[in-house]
């Protein structure tokens, strides 16, 4: 068995949780956005890695791609800068949040080490390839499809009229 899918794998996963992290170090939410973009190309990629091709095109599409690039245009027109530099009235709670965490962390380690991992089940050849899952949109769940369609709509109009209305 060879280790390289192994390497590639810890590889995404280091730009995911690295990603993630950065996303809550960041000051400024657009540097905040880019990391987050940073992370969602690393989980494609390890859902690509794992044999899902679709839900990796997806995840670019849609999160790294349209989602993203929302948030980004709403910052912009936000305008939203770096966060103001202030006095912090609630200092004393971070040593009590560093702790509650580390409580946290050692019952999470202490949960999945018990935790026996189960034989993967076996897929019957055909579900989640592309044409199955387009299937299923238009016949079975063609209804919220559409829904959420229409809700998108409205939420672009909206932030439309929303930043046009800024201007006047």
């Amino acid at each position: 068995m060879s280790l390289f899918p192994q390497i590639l794998f810890c590889l995404f996963a280091g730009i995911v949780a690295g990603g993630a992290i950065s996303v809550i170090l960041q000051k400024n939410p657009l540097y905040g956005a880019f990391s987050l973009i940073l992370s969602f190309l690393g989980l494609s990629a390890i859902y690509i890695m794992l044999g899902a091709h679709f839900l990796g095109v997806i995840q670019i599409v849609v999160y790294a791609g349209a989602i993203m690039v929302l948030f980004v245009f709403v910052i912009m027109l936000l305008n939203v800068r770096r966060e103001a530099t202030h006095i912090d009235h609630h200092a004393y709670l971070k040593p009590v949040a560093s702790i509650l965490g580390l409580i946290l962390l050692a019952q999470l380690v202490f949960v999945v080490a018990r935790v026996a991992i189960p034989q993967s089940p076996t897929v019957s050849p055909g579900v989640g390839t592309v044409e199955t899952i387009g299937k299923e949109l238009l016949t079975t769940y063609l209804l919220p499809f559409e829904a959420t369609s229409v809700l998108i709509l409205m939420a672009i109009i909206g932030s439309m009229h929303l930043a046009k209305r800024e201007k006047e």
